[in-house]
This record gives structure tokens, sequence and C-alpha cells, in this order.
């Protein structure tokens, strides 16, 4: 399965629809017509950005004030404590419902570091990203809190609580392993939010830290992203790229981002492969505790490709065989495509939100064709040792 040979017949679909398209409406897209180029431009409004659109929707967001947040949160107690990172603690915390009716709501409270600039622009950037996007792939955000005071300022935001942690946690957790089959439908998410992302607003959002740790799960281990800190609007018109300075974690951003701060959609895609092999194999991307030659996750991989008999010894040795290789090694060439060196040449996360449904159905045919065979041998066996081939997910 070669780089975008699992693409191909999306491209030709809509090729043939453009080719079904009305005689006029062809027509009318010529340069000979300029009337018809006038009405197409009078038609399409140049696309707004997050704030415009946040504007329209910044009343849906709950604003608390510091004494509910720190009564939410047992006045920030460390045993509430669930997370940290550099731009602030996460607590679990309880709400009362806005009209005071019903139970009480589960929540995450994020409170930023109070040193610095850089802490309350991406609060604002946050705010106003999340204040505008809805997907049932992206975490919900509530509310927040601003104050000024002598002691500095608090800024604080309100999420809907994801019980089971994050992925990163489950990944590399040594108390935790998630199944195959898990492991897909967590990324299935994942990639539903980024294209949605991408390609479901009126501008384009590039997400710019996507990283297992900000992949969290709830009760029903459904992926949503979170941590829009870092997001940006992507290019608008003629313009192929955002220029901005190199941020994220070391060992997940695209190269062309770090070389030159060129930022694109594309960007987006190559971290989404890294975390592909994070799956796949269960480490992080850089381990300087292993030897040299495995400290990094995407030069280690390289000798082992996909469609090589070698593959299976990158696989994450805590699923202990309980998938099918032949799904796996699919994954592996998605996961190549994502890191293509050349950025044009990667898939959209469209395309692979279509690739993982397709290894997804793939795992599910050869676990039912696994059962069938093993039950037949179980059946055909009479007072001997039940032997089972079963893979489960």
């Amino acid at each position: 399965m070669k780089c975008f040979s699992m693409f191909g017949k999306e491209k030709s679909k809509s090729k043939k629809r453009e080719s079904r398209s009305a005689p006029e409406l062809r027509n009318q897209s010529k340069p000979g017509n300029p009337a018809a180029l006038s009405r197409t431009t009078r038609s399409m409004p140049s696309p707004r950005s997050i704030p415009e659109l946040y504007k329209e929707r910044e009343h849906n967001l709950r604003v608390f004030s510091l004494e509910e947040l720190n009564e939410a949160t047992n006045g920030f107690n460390r045993m509430l404590k669930i997370g940290e990172g550099g731009f602030g603690s996460v607590y679990k915390g309880t709400i009362r419902p806005l009209n005071g009716r019903g139970d009480p709501i589960a929540v995450a409270v994020k409170r930023l570091n109070t040193h610095g600039l850089q802490g309350h622009k991406e609060w604002l950037t946050e705010i106003q990203f999340l204040g505008v996007v809805t997907h049932p792939s992206l975490v919900k955000l509530l509310g927040y809190c601003s104050v000024d005071g002598e002691r500095g300022i608090q800024r604080l935001l309100v999420y809907e609580f994801m019980p089971n942690r994050s992925l990163e946690h489950h990944l590399f957790s040594t108390t935790s392993t998630l199944p195959w089959r898990t492991r897909l439908e967590i990324m299935l998410g994942a990639a539903k939010g980024l294209a949605y992302l991408h390609e479901g607003l009126e501008v384009k959002v590039i997400y710019r830290d996507f990283k297992s740790s900000n992949v969290l799960l709830d009760e029903k281990f459904r992926a949503k992203l979170s941590d829009f800190g870092l997001a940006r609007e992507g290019p608008t018109g003629d313009r192929t790229h955002v220029s901005t300075a190199v941020v994220g974690t070391y060992g997940y951003a695209a190269p062309e981002y770090v070389e030159t701060g060129h930022l694109t959609i594309q960007s987006d895609i190559w971290t989404f492969g890294v975390v592909l092999y994070e799956i796949l194999t269960g480490r992080r991307t850089v381990e300087r505790n292993r030897p040299t030659s495995e400290q990094k996750l995407l030069d280690w991989v390289k000798q082992f490709p996909p469609d090589s008999r070698r593959f299976g010894m990158i696989m994450d040795p805590r699923l202990r065989g309980n998938y099918p290789l032949s799904a796996a090694q699919n994954l592996g060439k998605l996961a190549n495509c994502c890191l293509n060196k050349n950025a044009k040449e990667r898939p959209t996360m469209s395309q692979v939100v279509e690739s993982l449904k397709q290894v997804i159905q793939e795992s599910n045919e050869l676990s039912s064709s696994i059962d069938d065979k093993s039950a037949g041998t179980s059946s055909t066996r009479k007072g001997g040792r039940r032997r089972s081939n079963k893979v489960s997910f």
C-alpha cells in the first residue's frame, strides 16, 4: 500500500464529480466570462477570523468568579491536581449548574502561571478558539475566569472533565495497557478532530501541538483534543504558510517548520504520523535511557519498514501479539505517508480518517476470521486440551 494509493479512489471520485457538474457552471468558471466571475466574487465573502467568529459566540461561555473556582477545587487542593504543564496546573473540581438546579458538574480547572505575558496570550487564544469550535472530538470549554489584583493576574479556564486522563498516560504507564482496537478508535477520533479544524470552519485552524498528552479520553475512551494555546489560523488568500516562532514539543514538530518557521496544515499531519508510531511501538518520541540507536523513535523505526518481515519487531510488547500484523503494517504505511519529508505529498486529514477506517475494518475482519477458525478447531477436538488462537482488540 504505497503512499496515496489508499487515497486514489477518493481523488478519482472527486474528479468525476467535477466532470459531471452542470455545463453552465463550467462555463461560468471560464476566464472569458467576466459577468459570471463578478457574480462569483460578490457571492463569496472573505472568511471571518477566529476573533470575529468568537464575538458571535462568546455569550455561550460562562464567566466564573475566582471565589467560585476556589470553592470548586477546595482551595486548589494539591490532592485534586490532575495535571501540570509549562503553562499551569489542572485541578479536578465540581461546579453548580448555572441555574442552581441539578447535580454538581465535574470539571477540570486550568490555572495558568501568573508570571509573564505569554501565559495571558495563550489563555486568550484558547478561549477564542474553543469558544468557536464545536465537535465531539474537541474538548469543551465551559467558561473562564480573569482577575487582575494586587497579587498579580489570575487566568483560569474551565473544561468538561475527562475521567480517563490522556493517551500519553495509557500508552506509557506501566499499570495500564490499551488494547489494539482501542488505540485505533482513539486515533480515529483524534483524526476527525483535526480534520474538522483543517476543513470544517470558515477559516483553517492549525492545531500546532498535537501529541499524545493532548489527546484526552472520556469515560468511554473517546478521544478529545485539548490545549489550544498554540493554535493558529491557517494561511488565507494566496499565502502558502504562516510565519511564526517555532514552538511546541521536541520530537513532534515537522522538519520544515523547525527549519523555516513556516507553519502549514501539513505540519499537523506530520505530528499525527509521529503519534501513530507511538501507538504502534508504545515508545515516546525520545527516550534517553535506551541505546543510542533507539533513543529517537523516528530514526529507530526506519530500520523496520512496514512492508518487511521485521516490522513486527517494533510493535508494543504489551500488546502480547493481540493484533493483526497486516493491519499494523498498513497503519505503519499510513504513518510514513504522514511523515513524508515533502509536505505537499502528505495526505489530508480527511484522507487519514478514511484510511484509519479501513485499518479498523481490516482488524475487525481478521479478528472474526480468527475467531471462526478457533471455534472450528475446538469443536473438532474432543477430550483433548483446548487451544485458542483468538486475537482480541
